[in-house]
């Protein structure tokens, strides 16, 4: 039999560590299972995916503000959202192979799905992690790792609207970690126990949700383009009524089709007044809105988007991963990559490598920039190709003449002839969020 070919996602998992985009957390001993760490490639490709998130929803826009809530909160927040009573997965055992599954999941009167062996009966399970604040553990200092985003933005309703004067419809946007003590985590970075949310609550008038939930919709769709996804690889979802959570009125998911199947990378949901309404209901705090044109007072209605970094970083790769033959590129947006450009000196000598070393100094007080003199240029331009460098300066014994150097582009592989005085200006109107 020959060789199996490796699979799509085998072959991201290899590059992602063998590169510096992620690694499997706590490796050294052994790893922890469902968590991952971002190397230096991709906490680079990590923070300008958040940038171009953060840079769209809140510097382009004048109605929606940013926050960074805590991540632990006062306990009643979680009893309020309904995470301390219904946020719970059937879960079940196999006695045999010992593995675990969720009940809603897996053909429960076959058997176990690993090894055909005897089930235990479901149970629930809280998906929170529970910790304790302060030295006693007891239920009384029991506090959660937040399981969303999303309340901190709820419970800052009042404290955003007041400091920012904003008027009715307005959002809150937050980027910050989330934790979910996931029973089947898997599909490498898809689906984690801790993870990154960015998410936006947009506020606004009973009545007039719906139309604003048909903007955030299209709004959303459009975004990924900027990202660079490819439009053929993405698709709606709508929650049918056995779907919808218990604070929805609608949801959409938008979902993209990777090489285990489509997704959900992020979800759009009228959330209607459930959360405002509740969290005023346990808090004793109005949280109405006093609308001045009207004379009302009313809950706000909320329209909500959702979506992890994480995913969204597995969906770059994905859509970016090109093989072609005679080298493996990620076709990045320029703006998106880790690392902007690269510089070389065609050889070590003759001063290429002082003029080569000046460029790369003058460039990191701008980008992320890598040098590299070792090996042929051809190699040195495959090794930026795999890690997605939009651009690769070369300096060569022409520059030693007329100080211009040669740009590589990355997906047509053409190169020109700038000026080293103007590569600056070059990479600034093409790599910048």
């Amino acid at each position: 039999m020959g060789k199996k070919e490796p699979s799509l996602m085998d072959k991201l998992v290899s590059l992602s560590k063998r590169r510096g985009f992620i690694f499997q957390s706590s490796e050294i001993y052994g790893g922890i299972n469902s968590c991952y760490d971002y190397g230096p490639l991709g906490v680079e490709l990590k923070n300008n995916i958040k940038m171009l998130w953060w840079k769209s929803m809140v510097y382009e826009r004048s109605d929606i503000e940013g926050i960074d809530a805590s991540i632990l909160m006062h306990p009643r927040v979680w009893e309020a959202s309904g995470h301390v009573e219904g946020f719970t997965d059937p879960l079940v055992d196999c006695k045999v192979c010992k593995m675990r599954f969720r009940a809603d999941q897996i053909d429960t009167e076959k058997g176990c799905p690993n090894c055909g062996g005897e089930l235990t009966e479901p149970r629930m399970f809280n998906l929170m992690f529970k910790t304790f604040m302060g030295p006693v553990e007891d239920e009384a200092h029991v506090v959660y790792l937040r399981p969303e985003t999303a309340q901190g933005i709820y419970v800052n309703f009042h404290n955003v609207r007041e400091s920012t004067r904003k008027k009715l419809p307005f959002g809150i946007a937050q980027i910050g970690k989330a934790f979910r003590n996931e029973i089947t985590p898997g599909n490498f970075i898809f689906r984690t126990r801790e993870f990154e949310q960015m998410e936006m609550q947009y506020f606004v008038k009973p009545g007039t949700d719906e139309e604003w939930f048909e903007y955030w919709k299209e709004q959303r769709f459009q975004w990924y383009e900027r990202l660079g996804i490819r439009r053929e690889n993405l698709r709606f979802h709508q929650h049918g009524e056995d779907e919808l959570a218990h604070y929805a009125k609608a949801a959409f998911d938008i979902e993209y089709q990777f090489p285990f199947g489509w997704s959900e990378i992020e979800g759009i949901h009228n959330r209607t007044d459930f959360d405002l309404s509740r969290h005023q209901q346990y808090s004793g705090k109005d949280l109405r809105y006093y609308d001045q044109e009207s004379g009302e007072k009313y809950v706000p209605y909320v329209v909500e988007t959702s979506t992890g970094v994480d995913r969204l970083l597995l969906t770059t790769l994905v859509d970016a991963y090109t093989e072609e033959p005679e080298r493996v590129v990620l076709k990045f947006k320029p703006y998106l990559a880790p690392i902007k450009a690269a510089i070389f000196p065609l050889v070590k000598r003759d001063g290429m490598p002082e003029i080569a070393h000046k460029i790369e100094e003058d460039l990191r007080k701008h980008f992320k920039v890598f040098y590299d003199e070792s090996g042929s240029v051809g190699r040195r331009y495959r090794r930026q190709d795999e890690v997605g460098t939009p651009y690769c300066i070369t300096v060569d014994s022409q520059t030693l003449e007329d100080g211009t150097v040669t740009i590589r582009d990355r997906d047509t592989m053409q190169q020109e002839r700038i000026s080293k005085d103007k590569i600056y200006e070059f990479l600034k109107d093409r790599v910048t969020i």
